[in-house]
């Protein structure tokens, strides 16, 4: 095994029928299902299954179905080898597995805090006042000025918007209130971006509408049992390390209205000796930023939502 780096997939990772077939080679991924279940009060693998009301892209439920499939990955891999990775890190609520992964925090609490997180968050602006887009084509603080710009055209406490991810370099993801973002994607348009668009969500996620939000949830953080983590766990907020709970904490809080820095995340892995990546969780979304960031179109990326890749990987 290379010196490898496990990363845990954030909400638009999720589909429906997620890791069933991992599931049928190892029973331990419905094990912990059902655990999170036992917690949730509801059956967490039936809907992720098949969901006949369409509740998987509710961010309520998705977050602890994702946090869920990303210890269940992290299960089975722990059965099958000794060998851990030398880092840790998860975009947006990817964040949180990480931790459980790196014995931050309990699994049954990650579950129950997630939930909360995203009840918070839909909670927090009314359904349609808030929105996300993709700007792909221009630098950073490109993005960054045309969003100043908008935000600085009405002084209404509601009208603004922000760069909410920097998912890997000429790809940024904007958050706000809509007719903000609306006009936002058109002045990206007009500044020559290869693509603006809107989308498919409802919550704002990482921007300063979610402040109330992460206020509600520092008091619930506060209330668990948080442990040093047994891995490096880079944060999204700065790209930084954590060892002590409240750091842990104020990092959490912090992401909910601050931006997902994502690229700085990967290049801090990168700096530290890391040569290869390990998806722990459903989907590739985050293989696909990798390759784009730094040295990483070089690195080998294995995916744990395969019994393959898991073999892959096993195998180093």
């Amino acid at each position: 095994m290379h010196n490898t780096a496990f990363l845990f997939p954030g909400q638009g990772s999720q589909s429906l029928g997620m890791l069933a077939d991992l599931a049928a080679v190892y029973p331990l991924v419905q094990t912990t299902f059902a655990e999170a279940s036992t917690t949730l009060g509801y059956d967490l693998w039936e809907l992720t299954q098949h969901d006949p009301e369409q509740r998987l892209n509710r961010t309520e439920y998705t977050q602890p179905a994702l946090l869920t499939a990303g210890v269940a990955c992290w299960r089975v891999w722990c059965s099958l080898s000794e060998q851990r990775p030398v880092a840790m890190a998860g975009h947006s609520l990817g964040e949180y597995t990480a931790l459980v992964c790196a014995g931050a925090l309990s699994f049954s609490a990650a579950v129950s805090l997630v939930a909360l997180r995203g009840r918070l968050m839909q909670q927090a602006v009314p359904q349609g006042r808030g929105a996300m887009a993709a700007i792909l084509g221009l630098e950073d603080d490109q993005v960054i000025e045309l969003c100043a710009r908008i935000s600085a055209v009405n002084e209404a406490a509601d009208w603004l918007v922000s760069a909410a991810n920097f998912n890997a370099p000429g790809q940024v993801v904007i958050a706000g209130q809509a007719e903000a973002v609306a006009a936002a994607v058109t002045a990206a348009s007009d500044a020559g971006a290869r693509r603006a668009q809107l989308l498919p969500v409802s919550v704002p996620s990482h921007c300063a509408l979610m402040q109330p939000a992460a206020e509600q949830l520092r008091i619930a953080m506060a209330r668990l049992a948080w442990q040093p983590p047994r891995i490096t766990v880079i944060h999204n907020v700065d790209a930084r390390a954590r060892q002590h709970g409240h750091e842990l904490q104020q990092a959490l809080a912090a992401q909910l209205y601050q931006p997902v820095r994502w690229t700085d995340c990967v290049l801090a892995l990168q700096a530290s000796g890391v040569d290869s990546f390990a998806e722990c969780g459903p989907g590739r979304v985050l293989a696909g930023l990798v390759k784009r960031i730094g040295n990483g179109r070089d690195a080998p990326m294995y995916s744990l939502s395969q019994a393959d890749g898991m073999q892959a990987l096993a195998s180093c």
